[in-house]
């Protein structure tokens, strides 16, 4: 089948998205990943690809203004991509803008070069937390600049046939003649459990625990955790994750070479093959195969750190639809979720005391609250604070993060930590 509609994927591991995004009738034009790992499993599967290795934000790696539209050239029809989840995860600091491995303002910002027909990425849950309320909204504004209109949405990845947890932070924006037709996928109902899912793997041996063990394992998984370059071996994740793993029947505690031997017995439960856990992500063997390269830890890790394929597939078809204008017309609130309190600081031209924040915004805060709500914003913003009679007075002027900034802290922490990052 020819496809007519091109795709520039950044961050994108090992092909999660990225062969939902195929499925839903996207051609690759170029896919850039840092990991040599994950990018030889791309070049593996899709030999055809364009595959640029290393720092997306160096323009050695690749640059945007060589995809633009010029002189006959038309704009690619979409520009996606995982950027990296430590400075929004719960498990971490939450530093935000202040992270110097943040490219999320930064991917945004590529939307102005490219000018894509519609943009998609996603990350970890934690994004969707109030304490990021207005870095959310400094990407919707930017991108209204740009002309699109976009809306964030937690999507679970057992809502669309993942046998886990696995809550995304997803990000779709397109022109906003188009995004009047975009809708958020619709849940397919009924989810497979672990042990439905896995237990041909488990029986690949003949192993005779097989049946009472995919009676056991009779919900979905927790979210399964690839880990990074810092920590050691694979495993199934943290202490909460391993007792959840093990309320399954699945020992936690690494992953196997192989599926269990006909006459193993287990005191937990017998650990995941890579194999298993790719399943337990949405690869399978029809619609969503794929081969991953590599030794077992870091196959590990490039499965378990993808986007689920089946879920890119669902989000994917909804992009397709409303380029091609199909379905209903709907209105969309660009601000229905943003800070109050980030608004009024955004559109204010001087210093706001607490009490006019308060009359500005509507919200019903005392003073130590609001100054205690914009330290938060502080994260992510320049606020400049001014003592005066009435009290403390208050200005937002810029943003924090990297968007491109040639003296960023960013550069000089990827010219010495680059082993590390993933």
């Amino acid at each position: 089948m020819t496809l007519d509609l091109r795709v520039i994927e950044i961050c994108a591991g090992a092909g999660g998205q990225a062969l939902g995004l195929e499925r839903a009738g996207f051609e690759h034009e170029l896919a850039v990943e840092l990991d040599h790992n994950a990018a030889a499993t791309l070049s593996h599967n899709r030999p055809e690809w364009k595959v640029a290795i290393g720092d997306v934000a160096n323009p050695e790696v690749w640059n945007p203004a060589d995809y633009a539209p010029s002189h006959g050239r038309q704009s690619i029809d979409l520009l996606a991509g995982g950027v990296p989840c430590p400075p929004f995860s719960i498990a971490g600091k939450q530093l935000g803008a202040n992270d110097e491995r943040d490219l999320f303002a930064w991917a945004v910002e590529q939307v102005s070069v490219l000018q894509p027909r519609a943009l998609l990425l996603e990350n970890v849950r934690g994004l969707s937390m109030p304490r990021f309320a207005g870095y959310r909204q400094h990407v919707l504004d930017r991108l209204r600049e740009f002309g699109y209109s976009a809306e964030w949405r937690l999507l679970h990845a057992s809502d669309f046939g993942v046998p886990q947890l696995r809550p995304r932070f997803v990000l779709v924006a397109l022109k906003s003649e188009d995004f009047a037709y975009f809708h958020w996928p619709t849940p397919l109902g009924n989810v497979p459990t672990v042990g439905e899912t896995l237990l041909p793997l488990m029986s690949r041996n003949k192993w005779r625990g097989a049946k009472a063990w995919a009676r056991q394992a009779n919900s979905i998984a927790p979210t399964i955790v690839g880990g990074s370059k810092k920590h050691g071996g694979a495993d199934l994740g943290p202490t909460r994750a391993k007792r959840a793993w093990a309320a399954l029947g699945v020992n936690g505690l690494g992953i196997a070479d192989a599926p269990p031997a006909r006459e193993d017995t287990f005191d937990v439960g017998p650990k995941l093959t890579c194999e298993m856990v790719a399943r337990l992500q949405g690869w399978d063997d029809d619609e969503f195969w794929w081969e991953f390269t590599g030794r077992k830890t870091s196959v590990y890790r490039q499965i378990g750190n993808a986007f689920p394929p089946p879920v890119a597939h669902a989000i994917g078809k909804q992009i397709v639809d409303a380029l091609a204008h199909r379905g209903h017309v709907r209105a969309v609130d660009p601000e229905r979720d943003s800070d109050p309190i980030y608004r009024v600081l955004r559109d204010a031209t001087d210093f706001l005391t607490a009490r006019q924040i308060v009359n500005r915004s509507a919200v019903k805060l005392d003073d130590p609250e609001i100054d205690r709500r914009i330290s938060i914003l502080g994260s992510d913003f320049e606020i400049v604070k001014e003592q005066r009679s009435t009290g403390l007075a208050y200005r937002l002027l810029g943003f924090r993060g990297f968007v491109g900034q040639d003296d960023h802290i960013r550069h000089d922490y990827l010219r010495t930590k680059t082993s590390k990052v993933s």
